[in-house]
Formats: C-alpha cells, structure tokens, sequence
C-alpha cells in the first residue's frame, strides 16, 4: 500500500467513524467509546467510575449517560445516552488475517479527532481482565494509540469496525477484542441491561509464583497454590472461615496450580464449593456456599494479584 492510499484512507476513515467516536469521562476523559447504537456507546468497564458517566460527542456537544449494563470480567461496558443523530459505526464482516491493515481513531486533547494506523501483528491473544479472569481470543496491532484510548474502534480500511481497544502490552503493542457474533450478543444483552453474573469469592490473592515467594520469605514450606491477600467482609470467603495469609491449594479436591483453575472451578460451581487452604503449615477444608451478593461483579487486580 503506498504512502498515498494511507493517506486517503486514514481521511477517509476519520470522516466514516469520527462522528461515531466519543471521549468517556470528564476533563480529557478517561476513556473512548463508540456509538454501537441509537441511543447506545460501548466502552471499556474499566472507565466507567459509577452509574453516570460523561460523554463527550466529535463536535462538541456534551452528555450524560447511564450505564445500562456492564461485564467487569469480560472489560466490556453499554452506556445509555442521547447520540442525538451521531452515526452508528459500521461492523466488519470480514475475518481479520495476520497482517491486515488497520486504523484507530480516537479524540485528541483540545479537540479534533487523532488517527493511527498499523496492522495486525498476532491473533488470538490472551490478558487478564480487571478482576484477573483470562480473556481470550483478542487482535494484538501496532497502531499507536495515546494513554486515555481503551474502548476506542480498531477499523478496516473501510472504516467498518474490527475490535475495541483494551489492553496495552507496551513495545508498541496493543490488544484488541474482536467484533464477531459474541461480542454482538454481548453488546446486546449489556444495552438491554442484562449484565452477566458471575460466581466469586469475595477475595483478593496473589499469584502462585508470589505466593511462594512471600511463603519462603516467612519460613514457610514452599506449595502451589494462592496466597489470600485479602477477605472481604461478609462474603462468601469471609463466612466459610477463609483468613488472610491462607494458601488455597485445592478446590472440590482438585489442586490449584494458578488462577485460572479457581476461576474454572467457580464457573461451574452449584450452591457450595469445598476448599482446601494451607493455614501456616496446618491443612484445613472449608465449606463455601453461594447466596444472594455472590454473584458480583470483582473489583480491579494487579499484575501479581487477582480478584475472585
């Protein structure tokens, strides 16, 4: 593609999804959303901060808009909001390949719109969500994108949209996740208000290779599982007996080895789960049961450390 296609069609671009484009949050913002919908923009959950949110249109005109559903696992949110005729984005088709070319555009500060472009650089990636969970199945890309852009479109170059921008992985990279029928279906449950529920402990822990780290540090006999770092009151955790600094080592009998086998265990867990925790160097199995308030939504995570 020479210099003067890029060209062409990154103007071609800004103008198709410019106006579909909106900045999320108040002074700069803290994110990007895109108009899926009359009446409806999608956005990262991470840059929602309450039931209102702040939207902010191409040409100028400001708007508050209500959450109307939000999956924090899943990094995916629907705001509710006047778009006052702003189009709706254009959804690709066409099954993004290694290599193909795409665009981003998001709000500049000051006004105006910013545009980058790059291309698809790997496919089906992987990242933790906010709350530690793995999402799956995501677009890696090398167009530029400015701190404040997660939730902005990755286009074609048609302008139709491929993915929204999630994730930074630093070097130049960034992940996407993909428009496909999922995501649809998803967008469309979240705009209807129907938000996903998923089953949690209510604790906040450390990964396994910390876990045993911080174990030895203490003179502690090193063993695969995860670190509590914290309990929340009243939880299902809290009122089985779980404490901070217990190890969990197994769950219904299974061992843990790393967050992920929690999370499937919790995915398809009935109304109790039986949980095995290495309290200093004392085993003991404690009783989980799920009721009303176990299904919420958890909070963020870091690098080292997941919610559940």
């Amino acid at each position: 593609m020479s210099a003067t296609d890029t060209t062409a069609i990154t103007r071609s671009v800004a103008e198709a999804v410019g106006p579909a484009t909106v900045r999320v949050g108040r002074h700069g913002g803290r994110g990007v959303g895109v108009v899926a919908g009359e009446g409806l923009v999608v956005t990262n959950a991470h840059n929602l901060r309450g039931p209102t949110v702040t939207v902010t249109f191409s040409d100028g005109r400001v708007a508050t808009g209500e959450v109307r559903g939000v999956d924090g696992e899943g990094d995916l949110a629907a705001v509710a909001v006047d778009t006052a005729g702003a189009p709706v984005v254009a959804w690709s088709d066409v099954e993004p390949q290694l290599g193909t070319p795409v665009w981003t555009v998001s709000p500049a500060p000051g006004g105006g719109l910013r545009v980058t472009s790059g291309a698809i650089s790997s496919l089906n990636r992987a990242f933790r969500g906010p709350g530690g969970r793995r999402i799956a199945g995501n677009l890696e890309h090398t167009a530029p994108l400015a701190r404040g852009s997660s939730g902005g479109p990755v286009l074609d170059a048609d302008g139709h949209l491929l993915g929204l921008n999630t994730h930074r992985l630093g070097e130049g990279f960034y992940l996407a996740v993909p428009v496909n029928a999922e995501l649809r279906q998803r967008i469309e449950a979240l705009g209807a208000g129907r938000s996903p529920a998923r089953r949690r402990l209510g604790v906040a822990l450390v990964s396994p290779r910390a876990s045993r780290k911080l174990r030895d540090v203490v003179g502690l006999e090193a063993r695969d599982g995860l670190l509590v770092r914290e309990v929340e009151t009243d939880s299902p955790a809290a009122r089985a007996g779980v404490r901070r600094g217990d190890l969990i080592v197994a769950v219904d009998g299974a061992a843990i080895t790393d967050a992920d086998d929690l999370f499937a265990a919790l995915n398809e867990a009935g109304s109790t789960l039986r949980l095995t925790v290495l309290r200093a160097t004392e085993e003991q199995v404690l009783d989980v049961s799920f009721g009303p308030g176990s299904d919420e939504a958890p909070g963020a995570g870091a690098d080292d450390e997941v919610d559940s």
